[in-house]
């Protein structure tokens, strides 16, 4: 509910503008028209309201409905019976009544489509069968020099602020693309790349010291006994756990490294341009600076990583290969005593 009513004002404030413009130029267009027929001055009176007095009050009756989204809908289906009943006020004199009607349309077509098209169309018969009854049905076929001058604004202007609002309405879709994009990469718990979107890059990174002959290295780190600390201290220490080990990652990697969360209580980072021995100093300080993490609700706690490190090498035949390798590494420490790095056996190389 709160959504629809949040897009509802939104609807509401996009065409309260338009709607100031457009009823104002059609108020300019209908006089023209209607001047010479002599009308009584209840109608004058309606014409100015509907002209510069209805916009303000469709803006309020939106914003103050439970569903301004519904309101507003309704709110166009009264511009309709308006627009209907002043074509046939003005005898349907044909361009003053065509653009007024046009118009309407438009606005129709572009809040709703076809379905709010077709019920604007039945809502200005309704105000033209209105007008009728009043007024009698009869067709002006003249066209009068001060009627195509009194047009033109509703012509030029009313265009440029509907599409005024189409291009900032592009804007903002753009903008939540945008925002749509960068979420569907995100983990949402660490705020670091996703599984998906960390293995995307690596492909990447893997053609690219392929084809460059660049180097880079890549970590693969995994809490120490995480299942128990879930089982033991509940899932939201957990969470914490797993939100402090990213942002020691931020605070210790550059700023074109790449950091992920690539399962539960896995992490894994890309190092471009790093050497294998940088990497593995690297990983060092973060594995201890990571044990020195407290909760100030669970002093017991006690937490520590394992790592495994692989460089790139030409002979890898594709990303999964570099990945195995730092998989490789990464099990190894787990199995020769857990809070330690070990490095790629192709290097032949371990540290403790």
């Amino acid at each position: 509910m709160e959504n629809r009513q949040g897009k509802g004002l939104s609807f509401a404030r996009r065409l309260y503008k338009p709607r100031i413009i457009g009823a104002a130029m059609c108020c300019i267009s209908v006089t023209a028209a209607l001047y010479p027929l002599g009308m009584p001055g209840w109608v004058w009176a309606l014409l100015l309201a509907s002209g510069f007095a209805w916009p303000h009050l469709a803006f309020q009756l939106a914003t103050r409905a439970k569903f301004p989204y519904n309101a507003e809908r309704r709110n166009l289906m009264y511009d309709a019976v308006l627009g209907g009943f002043w074509a046939t006020t003005l005898q349907f004199t044909p361009l003053i009544s065509v653009t007024l009607l046009s118009m309407i349309a438009m606005n129709s077509v572009a809040a709703g489509g076809t379905h709010l098209l077709l019920r604007g169309l039945l809502a200005q018969l309704l105000g033209a069968g209105v007008a009728g009854l009043i007024f009698g049905l009869r067709f002006n076929p003249d066209v009068r020099l001060v009627e195509v001058y009194a047009s033109l604004p509703m012509l030029t202007l009313y265009p440029m602020a509907i599409g005024m609002v189409c291009y900032q309405l592009a804007i903002k879709l753009s903008e939540h693309k945008r925002t749509l994009s960068a979420l569907s990469r995100i983990d949402s718990l660490t705020g670091l790349l996703n599984h998906g979107s960390w293995k995307d890059l690596l492909n990447l990174k893997f053609h690219k010291c392929q084809q460059q002959q660049s180097h880079a290295t890549i970590a693969l780190i995994d809490i120490d006994h995480f299942k128990q600390i879930n089982d033991t201290h509940g899932h939201i220490v957990g969470d914490a756990v797993l939100r402090q080990l990213s942002l020691e990652l931020r605070r210790n990697l550059r700023d074109n490294d790449l950091a992920g969360r690539y399962g539960g209580d896995e992490f894994c980072v890309i190092l471009p341009q790093m050497s294998l021995n940088k990497a593995v100093h690297l990983m060092e300080h973060l594995r201890e600076t990571f044990s020195d993490y407290r909760n100030a609700h669970i002093p017991e706690l006690r937490v520590s990583l394992s790592i495994g490190v692989a460089d790139f090498q030409p002979e890898f035949a594709d990303a999964a290969a570099w990945l195995n390798a730092a998989d490789r590494a990464l099990y190894a420490a787990k199995h020769t005593g857990r809070n330690r790095v070990g490095v790629s056996d192709h290097r032949l190389a371990c540290t403790a």
